[in-house]
């Protein structure tokens, strides 16, 4: 894809001796003196960075049997179904980028969730809880797009790179303190408690399960090797004479309506798994303050929606104390803010699945395009009225004319909250940034299974997905086009996501780190602020992840702002002064964000993980 050229610096470029380990007087020192020694922990045989323990010991070892970054990337994946079956696993799909360090590569594999054959814009309509029926279920994409990464990519077969998650799941697991609490057992309106085996498993007798008390899936071990002993058709082909089932289990789970008038259950057939296939892409480029930046394109919106926040914040000194600019000033927040309304008014309208709609994605990004909508960004006035989408078609076209957009109501999706990211770094230099989901958390909170023939429920022991709630739940209206809404249900289509797995390289193509967050919409803006944490504000790895995140998921002038984790005695200050502008502030945490890093001057690797899940690095060799 054509992206526009870097700009000028507006500063030296910074080395990753800067990123990882200089800040405040230190980093201004360190450019001049050609920087310092990296500090912390750094390591030569590969680095995991995980939100859940488990999940990265599966990964470190399989690195530690000479599986390279894809083979531990599957891995981690697998073991998170078993671990962290509220955010991610085989029910549902995600986003996994790869950049190649024998040939200098970098793309993605799209095994996001497809709408099945039946589906139509008008199916959300009318239909209560709609994220809780089966109606929502997506054709799941991460056992096919796993499988091919592996065959393709990997240096181990996918039994192999399986076996640490059908342990976990045969033996069992010492229950984290966010496994046993996420579920809310007392709360009648929790998406744990949405079928009787789901909050037979999640919450048994009805109460919540000790941190630290072994916990099995065997049903989802017996569906691992399966998966394992006949690859991917066992999942996605009904195979009796080999005992794969799972496809039936997918289709007569996705059925599920709840008991309210006008629920709806899913319209997914065999024949809608059997045809589904992911997809390699090219990711989105853009650069920032000279770094390239690669992350990934439609159908999600992540690199599109981070790529122009990004770009119309790269005429403020960020990072300048001195004019009021510094990390956490209001200042900062307040453009910030403002780039991310801009940006996210267009995503609304024109990002979606390219392989169904005219995605403009070169004309989002033309730097005159970006220089009179971030124009209107004022430091010390908040924009208002709430933005429109722009026109960026004329900037991807030429000879077409500018539009003005309507007055008509943003489309609206589905919650988007049960998602999870890691990176790794192999001992070759090969990088991965992979973002998984079952959408919201426990997804539909059905497990996939089917009624025997003696009533008793053959569970497969995974939850299906929610994914099809990230279209817009009712037939839309492009607000610039007047065109049907470029992200309505059709089938077949892939619904937009905010999932954005990235990578950032120095200014001549070496690559520095791979990052990524959970979080629904808020992703992009966690990706945001870790970027801006890193290149302006010179934090180290672990303090760029710890700092407080700003977060504007709409063009509203609504802030989730991390106002517990500024500086010490500034946060009420902070938040009085931005409601002062004319912005409502909520609190609460943004996103979950895991990174590895390679210094490219002498190939030592770094890892940083979020507190804000249970973040886990592990380093080889082990110290």
């Amino acid at each position: 894809m054509n992206v526009p050229p870097a700009r000028k610096f507006v500063r030296p470029p910074l080395r990753l001796a800067t990123l990882a380990a200089c800040a405040g007087l230190a980093c201004a020192q360190a450019l001049a003196t050609g920087g310092p020694v990296v500090e912390g922990t750094a390591y030569r045989g590969g680095v995991v960075s995980v939100a859940n323990p488990h999940g990265a010991e599966a990964g470190a070892r399989i690195l530690e049997q000479g599986g390279n970054a894809i083979d531990a990337a599957v891995a981690i994946a697998y073991a998170l179904n078993v671990v962290e079956p509220q955010s991610a696993g085989v029910g549902g799909g995600g986003f996994m980028m790869f950049h190649l360090a024998q040939w200098g590569l970098t793309f993605t594999l799209d095994t996001r969730e497809k709408a099945p054959a039946g589906a139509a814009r008008d199916m959300f309509v009318g239909v209560p809880s709609a994220s809780l029926q089966g109606v929502a279920v997506g054709v799941p994409g991460m056992v096919r797009g796993t499988a091919m990464a592996v065959q393709l990519l990997g240096r181990k077969s996918l039994a192999q790179v399986m076996a640490p998650a059908i342990e976990l799941a045969d033996q069992g697991f010492a229950a984290t303190p966010r496994f046993v609490s996420s579920p809310g057992c007392t709360n009648p309106a929790s998406r744990a408690l949405n079928s009787p085996e789901s909050a037979a498993y999640f919450c048994p007798g009805g109460a919540a399960i000790a941190a630290g008390t072994v916990v099995t899936n065997k049903p989802l071990a017996e569906t691992f090797r399966l998966i394992a002993r006949h690859g991917p058709d066992c999942f996605y082909k009904h195979l009796p004479d080999k005992g794969c089932d799972i496809a039936l289990g997918i289709v007569e789970g996705q059925k599920f309506a709840r008991s309210q008038a006008g629920s709806k259950g899913g319209s997914m057939t065999l024949a809608d798994l059997e045809a589904y296939q992911p997809a390699f892409r090219l990711p989105i480029e853009g650069s920032y303050r000279g770094y390239k930046i690669k992350a990934m394109g439609p159908p999600s919106s992540g690199a599109l929606t981070v790529l122009q926040i990004l770009k119309m914040l790269e005429r403020f000194p960020l990072g300048d104390t001195h004019a009021g600019f510094g990390y956490g000033s209001v200042k900062t927040l307040n453009v910030m803010a403002d780039a991310m309304r801009l940006a996210f008014a267009d995503r609304a309208d024109w990002m979606a699945d390219a392989d169904f709609v005219p995605v403009p994605a070169k004309g989002l990004l033309d730097p005159t395009y970006l220089a009179v909508r971030g124009g209107a960004i004022v430091p010390g006035v908040m924009l208002a009225p709430n933005p429109l989408p722009g026109d960026p078609r004329p900037y991807q076209t030429a000879g077409l004319e500018p539009r003005q957009a309507a007055l008509r109501g943003a489309p609206t999706t589905g919650p988007e909250n049960g998602t999870t990211h890691f990176s790794v770094v192999d001992r070759w230099g090969n990088f991965v940034s992979y973002t998984n989901t079952i959408e919201s958390g426990y997804g539909i909170g059905v497990f996939a299974g089917y009624k025997r023939a003696d009533g008793t429920f053959h569970n497969h022991g995974f939850l299906l997905n929610n994914e099809l709630t990230d279209f817009n739940t009712a037939p839309s209206t492009n607000r610039v086009t007047a065109e049907v809404g470029y992200n309505d249900v059709q089938p077949g289509k892939r619904p937009r996501s905010s999932m954005s797995p990235t990578m950032l390289f120095t200014p001549d193509g070496k690559p520095v780190l791979a990052y990524g967050s959970p979080g629904g919409a808020t992703i992009i803006n966690s990706v945001v602020n870790i970027t801006i944490n890193l290149v302006d504000h010179g934090m180290q790895l672990q303090p760029a992840i710890d700092a407080a995140r700003i977060s504007v998921a709409s063009s509203a002038p609504s802030i989730t702002l991390e106002t517990a984790r500024l500086p010490a005695g500034t946060g009420p200050a902070t938040e009085a002064a931005l409601r002062a502008l004319g912005y409502t502030v909520g609190t609460g945490d943004v996103g979950s964000v895991q990174i590895v890093a390679v210094d490219p001057r002498d190939g030592k690797q770094y890892g940083a993980a979020d507190n804000r899940r249970e973040g886990t690095v592990i380093g080889l060799p082990r110290h």
